[in-house]
């Protein structure tokens, strides 16, 4: 007689199997961990840096309700509630720096949102590889300067005698100012800024969503008569409409949290009135007077907001286009 083989199907590995229901849950654990050892070994470093660099800080919004003293630390420091807060709202500044926040947070929002998009349809349709790939390297290379040596560049191109105000000078028959020393300028300066260092990184990840696209409705777009706007307008954007919402939902998450270290770099007094917004004065009311308590409860205002931001701009586009993050 021949001996039946030993039943072993894919879900088993040395001799053990997959089981079903919530109560064989360790048993399928214990089995998948011996098959992906390595996957859980990066599992686990991922869930370290998380918890440790992300979730375990979270504990010091408790200095936001404290007169926070770095000698008694979080558990001996004066509970005040909700006095932060009250100081910061009731403060000089604080409709200056929310309306400033705002302003350059929408501008942005306006401006280097849409620019990386623009730029990936651009670059899409260049079929000359030899050109379209320095083209895409030299668009690259800004977004790796560090924002020291970006802001550097920026101040000595913008300053009285450079280039970008030379050029300005010559086109409008004015004299050659300090840009950065004009209320007027710094937001498009900041803007534009962004726009240089993000544009082309910014465009990757719509590149590699246009590669997706099926060639053959272009094709089929063009026996039918479809010109290049139609094509785009038709098939070029609804293939990448899902990425563009997904990439909308997360920048509406940082409408709020406009950086300050490109802002400390370029603004100076002359320019405080545009220029001053919510991080910026977390981090004067933090590093500068030394009043953590202060300073968090800001920062905290501010992380509330975006979440708030990011929630709802993810509710409303699931319910009008039926795509969203979560």
């Amino acid at each position: 007689m021949k001996k039946r083989k030993p039943n072993v199907n894919n879900n088993s590995i040395h001799g053990y199997r997959d089981r079903g229901g919530v109560r064989a849950l360790p048993h399928n654990l214990s089995l998948d961990i011996r098959r992906n050892k390595i996957l859980y070994v990066f599992l686990v470093v991922i869930l370290a840096y998380f918890i440790i660099f992300n979730y375990l800080p979270m504990f010091g919004i408790i200095v936001s309700f404290e007169k926070f003293s770095p000698v008694k630390g979080i558990f001996g420091s004066k509970w005040v509630w909700f006095d932060n807060f009250i100081t910061f709202f009731s403060g000089p500044y604080a409709g200056r720096l929310i309306k400033n926040t705002i302003l350059i947070g929408l501008l942005d929002l306006l401006i280097n949102f849409p620019a990386p998009i623009v730029f990936a349809l651009l670059l899409n349709e260049i079929k000359n590889k030899y050109f379209k790939k320095p083209v895409q390297t030299i668009s690259y290379m800004p977004y790796f300067v560090s924002t020291v040596v970006a802001a550097g560049l920026v101040i000595n191109f913008t300053k009285s005698g450079g280039a970008i105000s030379e050029a300005l000078s010559f086109m409008t028959g004015g004299v050659s100012e300090n840009l950065l020393n004009l209320p007027a300028w710094f937001r498009p300066i900041y803007i534009l800024m962004g726009t240089w260092q993000g544009i082309g990184y910014g465009s990757i990840i719509y590149l590699a969503a246009l590669s997706d696209v099926d060639q053959e409705l272009y094709n089929a777009a063009k026996v039918d008569g479809a010109g290049y706007w139609k094509q785009m307008w038709h098939i070029t954007l609804p293939g990448i409409s899902a990425m563009i919402i997904m990439m909308f939902i997360m920048r509406m998450g940082f409408v709020f949290s406009v950086g300050a270290d490109k802002i400390l770099l370029l603004y100076n007094p002359s320019t405080f009135e545009v220029a001053d917004v919510i991080n910026t004065y977390v981090y004067r009311a933090g590093m500068q007077e030394a009043n953590f308590g202060l300073s968090t409860a800001v920062g905290l205002f501010n992380s509330i907001i975006g979440t708030i931001l990011l929630l709802t701009s993810n509710k409303v586009l699931k319910k009008l286009s039926g795509t969203s993050m979560f």
